[in-house]
């Protein structure tokens, strides 16, 4: 009983105009090199189990995977109730401290990864956008085996010139498919831009302006020299390091509905 209240309260404070849509979750490896982008995979692992612990659908439409291990950047959409509502507070810069398995002198190393969230909305979005203010490259597909890959350019990336905002789309078998996934997710995204009416709230949307390295970091999760995953806007923190990773970041989500975080917040130096 007491549990089914706690959530009707959080509920409660899920009144948004997007919050109860699915999102559209990017994750970009940072500063870091290899280790960030192992780190960004690890996120995305993180946030994929997550959603999958609630019931939520989870569909990755883009991935880039890293050189040597890892990926560079990744983009996935969670299906399911209040799932933006929920994920909102994660957009911003996570920081990792650990010993590197890439590190032959295995010293300890800092890596960064950076987090966008948007709203998913379901109606098809009717905006108008000229021919001129984007940039539509394409580029081969990667992953393992496959006929088409790194053989046929099918990923595409679209950029908003005027705003800045790009997209990419890896998830289906043709060009054609991926560029019109992206430019609905486009679309979607300056919908909402275009509804805050204000410069300023593209910050707020996005959280990707802040650049994902020392000192702009919403969390650390710390496996060496001790181990604590500690959000710096909340104060909220455990030492259990494995059930994070493995998903559990509901005391994080939802510490910062109830004080109100939408952004993030001073002590980033902590």
């Amino acid at each position: 009983m007491r549990q089914g209240l706690d959530r009707w309260e959080l509920e409660r404070l899920l009144s948004g105009e997007y919050d109860k849509e699915g999102a559209v979750l990017s994750i970009n490896a940072g500063a870091g090199g290899t280790d960030a982008q192992d780190w960004a995979q690890m996120l995305l692992r993180m946030y994929t189990r997550w959603a999958e612990d609630r019931g939520m659908k989870v569909t990755v439409d883009e991935l880039s995977e890293g050189e040597e291990a890892g990926i560079k950047s990744a983009t996935i959409e969670v299906e399911g109730r209040y799932a933006y509502g929920y994920l909102r507070n994660e957009k911003g810069t996570h920081r990792l401290v650990r010993i590197s398995p890439f590190n032959a002198n295995d010293k300890r190393q800092t890596s960064f990864a950076g987090i966008e969230v948007m709203p998913k909305l379901e109606e098809e979005v009717d905006i108008d956008i000229p021919e001129k203010d984007l940039e539509v490259t394409t580029s081969r597909s990667g992953g393992a085996g496959g006929q088409n890959v790194n053989k046929v350019e099918t990923a595409v990336r679209i950029l908003h010139i005027p705003t800045g905002l790009a997209v990419r789309c890896t998830q289906e078998r043709s060009q054609l498919q991926n560029k019109e996934k992206a430019m609905a997710l486009l679309k979607a995204k300056l919908l909402v831009i275009a509804q805050e009416q204000r410069a300023a709230e593209i910050a707020d949307i996005r959280g990707d302006i802040v650049e994902a390295a020392w000192g702009n970091q919403i969390r650390n999760y710390v496996f060496h020299p001790y181990q604590m995953v500690k959000d710096l806007r909340t104060n909220e923190e455990t030492n259990d390091v494995q059930a994070v990773m493995d998903g559990a970041l509901d005391p994080f989500i939802d510490a910062c509905l109830r004080q109100g975080v939408d952004s993030p917040g001073a002590d980033a130096d902590s």
